[in-house]
C-alpha cells in the first residue's frame, strides 16, 4: 500500500506540474497541423482580414481602489493615454472607503472620461458588484490601481470579442522587482503565463490575472459579497456557462512585486483560501461533462491545491519503502530538495546556480505552505473578503 500511495502522489504531482503542460503543448501542435492542412485544402487566405475591419466596441476600464493615493494619479494618466478611441472609452474608479485622499485625487481629474464611484468599505467584490453594472461599455476591462497597461493592450484584448463565443480575455501581466532583476517568482510566473497561453488557445483559461482582463458586461453576474478571489471566479463562471476564456499574450501590463515576504505569504494564503471557496461557486467545472475546461480545471488548479498533501504523502510513504535502493535514492532527493529550500530561506548561498536553485526551492515550498494556511482559513471561515493593499517601493 505504501508503494501505491507513493506512486499515486508522485504521478499526480508530475501531472499537474509537467504532464499537463506537456499535453497542452502536444494538443497545440496537433491543432496547428490540422489548421495547416485545412489551409492547404482551402488554398490559404487571411482568416482575420475581414474581422479586423469591424468597429471597436465601447469599453469601460473598472478599477477597484482602496487607499491608493500613492499610485492612483499614475494609474489615471496611464489609463487616459491608452490607444483607444476616446469616445468609446471610460475609466470608472470604484473607491472602497478610501481614507488617504484617493477620492480627492480622482475628483481632481478634469477628463470627462473619468468617473468616481465612492462607497463605505465593504470589500473588492462589493465594489465590482456596484461598478460593473453601472459601466457604460459593452466590454469591461478590469485592472488594479498599481498595474500599468501598455498603450495597445486594450484594443488587443477587445478584438477577441469579435468572436461571439468569447466571453473573457486575459492579458499578460509582467511582474518586476525594482531592486532584484531576477527574483524567485519570475521563473514560476513565466511558467504560469505559458500554461495560460496554451489554455487560451483551447478557449479554457482557468482564472485571470487581476491586473488585466476583459469580460462582456452582459455576462457578469453578481458575486457573493464574501468572494475572496473575484478575478478567479468571474472568468470561471463565464467558462462554466459555455463561453470561451482566451489569452492575449500581446496585451501586456506591468506590476511591481513587494519586498515584504511576510505580506507576500499572506497574499498567497488569502488567494489559496479564496480558491477553495470558489469550488462551490463553479460546480459545473468539476464534472467531466464540462469537457476540456473540466480537464484544465482539475489539472491546473485542483491538483495544485492538493500538492502539499501529495508532497507529504510521498515523503511518508517513502519511509516505509527503504528496503530497496530506488526508494532510498528517492528519499535522499526529497530531503535534499527541502534542505535546499531551507538554504534558500537562510540566504547563505550568495551567488551562482546553487543560489538560484535554492531560491526556486524555497519559493516552491513557501507557495505550498501558503496553500496549507489558506486551506485552514477556508475551513475556519476566517479569511475576510476585504483586501489590504500591499506596500511597494
Amino acid at each position: 500500500m505504501a508503494e501505491v500511495f507513493f506512486w499515486c502522489a508522485v504521478l499526480l504531482l508530475a501531472h499537474t506540474y509537467f504532464l499537463y503542460p506537456l499535453s497542452l503543448f502536444l494538443l497545440e501542435g496537433a491543432a496547428q497541423v490540422l489548421k495547416n492542412a485545412r489551409k492547404v485544402r482551402q488554398g490559404g487566405g487571411d482568416e482575420q482580414g475581414v474581422a479586423r475591419q469591424r468597429p471597436l466596441p465601447s469599453v469601460s476600464l473598472v478599477v477597484a481602489a482602496y487607499n491608493e493615493a500613492s499610485c492612483i494619479q499614475q494609474k489615471l494618466e496611464n489609463s487616459l493615454a491608452l490607444a483607444y478611441p476616446a469616445e468609446k472609452f471610460e475609466v470608472l474608479i470604484g473607491s472602497d472607503g478610501s481614507s488617504d485622499g484617493t477620492d480627492d485625487l480622482v475628483r481632481g481629474c478634469t477628463d470627462a472620461r473619468v468617473r468616481l464611484s465612492p462607497a463605505p468599505r465593504a470589500g473588492k467584490t462589493t465594489v465590482l458588484n456596484r461598478c460593473i453594472p453601472m459601466a457604460q461599455g459593452d466590454i469591461v476591462v478590469l485592472s488594479d490601481a498599481n498595474t500599468m497597461i501598455e498603450p495597445e493592450a486594450i484594443e488587443r484584448l477587445v478584438r477577441h470579442f469579435e468572436d461571439p463565443e468569447v466571453g473573457a480575455v486575459c492579458g499578460k501581466l509582467r511582474l518586476y522587482n525594482p531592486t532584484k532583476q531576477d527574483y524567485e517568482e519570475s521563473a514560476y510566473w513565466s511558467y504560469e503565463s505559458l500554461i495560460k497561453m496554451y489554455e487560451g488557445r483551447r478557449g479554457a483559461v482557468v482564472g485571470a490575472n487581476g491586473g488585466l482582463y476583459a469580460i462582456r458586461r452582459s455576462l457578469f453576474t453578481q458575486l457573493p459579497p464574501s468572494t475572496i478571489v473575484d478575478d478567479f471566479v468571474i472568468p470561471l463562471r463565464i467558462l462554466e456557462n459555455g463561453f470561451k476564456v482566451v489569452y492575449e499574450e500581446h496585451a501586456v501590463a506591468h506590476e511591481e512585486t513587494t519586498e515584504d515576504y511576510g505580506k507576500e505569504f499572506g497574499r498567497r494564503a488569502r488567494i489559496a483560501a479564496g480558491n477553495f471557496q470558489s469550488l462551490r461557486m463553479v460546480p459545473g467545472l468539476l464534472l467531466p461533462t464540462a469537457g476540456f475546461p473540466a480537464f484544465a480545471f482539475w489539472s491546473h488548479k485542483l491538483l495544485r491545491w492538493c500538492a502539499p498533501a501529495l508532497m507529504g504523502l510521498a515523503l511518508v510513504a517513502n519511509l516505509f519503502l527503504l528496503d530497496r535502493h530506488f526508494y532510498q535514492f528517492s528519499l535522499f532527493m526529497q530531503v535534499l530538495f527541502y534542505a535546499l529550500a531551507y538554504l534558500g530561506k537562510t540566504g547563505v548561498l550568495k551567488r551562482g546556480t546553487a543560489k538560484k536553485a535554492a531560491s526556486v526551492a524555497y519559493y516552491f515550498v513557501t507557495m505550498n505552505l501558503a496553500i496549507v494556511v489558506g486551506f485552514w482559513r477556508f475551513l475556519r471561515n476566517s479569511q475576510r473578503a476585504a483586501w489590504d493593499r500591499t506596500a511597494r517601493a
